[in-house]
């Protein structure tokens, strides 16, 4: 068991959602079928040996509360640490950009104070990845470090985001400057992407949660910026394919990823395995009319219709001669006969009726509302 203690940030909220995050968090938002996306983080975690998790809600925690119960499914339901709920202050969800605001986690002192490991892991609840961090809290050990920033080297050129923070290392592994990516001139942009996971000593964490406390939402790579020269502070890198989810594209791409074997074998076909809630649903029921091409299709579904390059969650009905191309359809909606979708995005319980045509494109894809009747 790993000595450390676990806090997913999962209050991060966006308007950039189109809707799907309204009434829930970015981290409740449900993905590739049957997840959503907190159970990434949370199930690299459990697969790392940590047991004992924090996770920081935002007002409209109803759907974390719901997906996640005590835990059983991630095998926290323990009466040695297990899951705890940290609520967040309440600007949050609102968009605070700030990476790991300091309220939040001064707002839940006890949880860090009375557990005497020595390290904290800290997560976003907002990215797609699967990452066990045994050999890096091994590494954050043997090297003494104050904190290790794990980052993934990419091109930054090729990333969108305005808000990515961007790190330079040595030889030694040692972080020599964290930029904002959007302070930069682009010839001058450093090639490793800080990807929102840090590992700190816990001792340390508490130190600078009463040093900056009263300093409003501050956020922890605010603080761990301005102080670099006094702090060791190094960098693990990570070959796992990481998503992070801030814009309809952002979801829309990194869900049609997953009909590619080679990202599903990686996320969810190797010895750790993403856990998620566990639904009793029946196999789902194809008729001698339905057609499905490269797609995913989860269980408690009945499939009459044609699906081609989708993403269709549990209990989804289709009926015959309905067509559904490029799409993503959450749980428990019901398409009529002969209704279309294509480059669409439909919300959980929206009822289709026949012959409506639903279309979007790949670069801005249609989002439907949650319990949309058309």
């Amino acid at each position: 068991m790993s000595n450390a203690i676990g806090i997913i940030f999962a209050n991060s909220g966006s308007d950039n959602l189109q809707g799907l995050a309204q009434e829930r968090p970015i981290a409740a938002v449900p993905f590739g079928g049957r997840y959503r996306i907190l159970d990434f983080a949370l199930s690299s975690m459990v697969n790392s040996g940590i047991r004992t998790i924090g996770l920081v809600t935002p007002h409209q925690y109803r759907p974390l509360l719901d997906h996640l119960g005590a835990g059983k499914d991630w095998f926290l339901e323990r009466k040695d640490g297990g899951l705890f709920i940290l609520p967040g202050v309440m600007h949050s969800l609102a968009g605070s950009k700030d990476t790991f605001c300091i309220k939040d986690l001064q707002n839940n002192l006890e949880y860090l104070q009375k557990d005497y490991v020595e390290n904290v892991l800290i997560s976003s609840g907002d990215q797609i990845f699967n990452i066990n961090f045994r050999d890096t809290l091994e590494f954050h050990k043997d090297k003494h470090a104050d904190v290790t920033l794990i980052y993934k080297a990419v091109n930054p050129s090729d990333d969108d985001s305005q808000d990515q923070i961007l790190l330079e290392v040595d030889g030694d592994q040692k972080v020599s400057k964290i930029h904002n990516k959007h302070s930069l001139e682009r010839e001058e942009l450093a090639p490793l992407n800080f990807v929102n996971i840090i590992i700190i000593r816990r001792e340390l964490l508490l130190d600078i949660i009463e040093k900056y406390g009263s300093y409003g939402c501050i956020g922890l790579m605010e603080i761990l910026a301005s102080n670099i020269e006094v702090l060791r502070i190094l960098g693990s890198p990570t070959n796992s394919s990481i998503g992070t989810i801030h814009t309809i594209n952002d979801y829309f791409d990194r869900s049609m990823d997953l009909l590619d074997f080679k990202v599903r074998d990686q996320l969810w076909l190797g010895v750790d395995r993403t856990h998620t809630k566990i639904v009793d649903n029946p196999p789902t029921k194809y008729t001698a009319q339905a057609k499905v091409s490269n797609s995913l299709i989860a269980s408690g579904c009945s499939i009459a219709g044609e699906v081609t390059n989708s993403i269709v969650f549990r209990g989804v009905i289709l009926e015959q001669g309905c067509r559904i191309q490029n799409s993503i359809i959450l749980p428990k909606c019901h398409i009529h006969s002969n209704a279309q979708t294509n480059y669409t995005i439909l919300d959980k319980s929206v009822i289709v009726h026949g012959e409506n045509v639903l279309k979007g494109s790949e670069s801005h894809p249609l989002v439907v509302l949650k319990k949309t009747v058309i």
